[in-house]
């Protein structure tokens, strides 16, 4: 049985290369254009969830069925939205920003961006 190869740590100017490389200008563009709007729209959604249960009493207190109020309803709805959000970022994370990421890692891993190389994969990073 062979020694596990060892690895060698990356260097600063590594890490720059690929902080400045397109994939990861990419990575970034794609991750932002998914994690903005969502965080806008579920804090929206929850300070109108606040904003209904300090104001609009009678609103919220507006019995649907049996002793389930409009309230309960719309605070258990705050948890089911984090559910689906959290199930809509790994969709999107999978098919959009994964694909980079392990692209990108797997260069550091061979030190790839120490040598300049960027090659096919920072066209295709920016292609899709």
């Amino acid at each position: 049985m062979e020694p596990p190869e060892e690895r060698r740590m990356l260097t600063p100017e590594e890490y720059r290369e690929a902080q400045d490389s397109p994939e990861f200008t990419e990575l970034r563009r794609r991750f932002r254009r998914f994690a903005f709007p969502m965080t806008v729209a579920f804090f929206s959604w929850y300070l109108l969830y606040v904003l209904l249960s300090t104001y609009a009493d009678d609103l919220m207190s507006r019995q649907l069925f049996g002793n389930v109020n409009l309230g309960i309803v719309l605070g258990l709805a705050q948890f089911a939205t984090t559910f689906l959000i959290t199930q809509l970022y790994v969709r999107h994370a999978g098919r959009n920003t994964d694909p980079i990421a392990d692209e990108m890692r797997e260069r550091l891993e061979h030190h790839e961006y120490a040598r300049g190389t960027r090659g096919d994969a920072a066209e295709g990073a920016t292609r899709g």
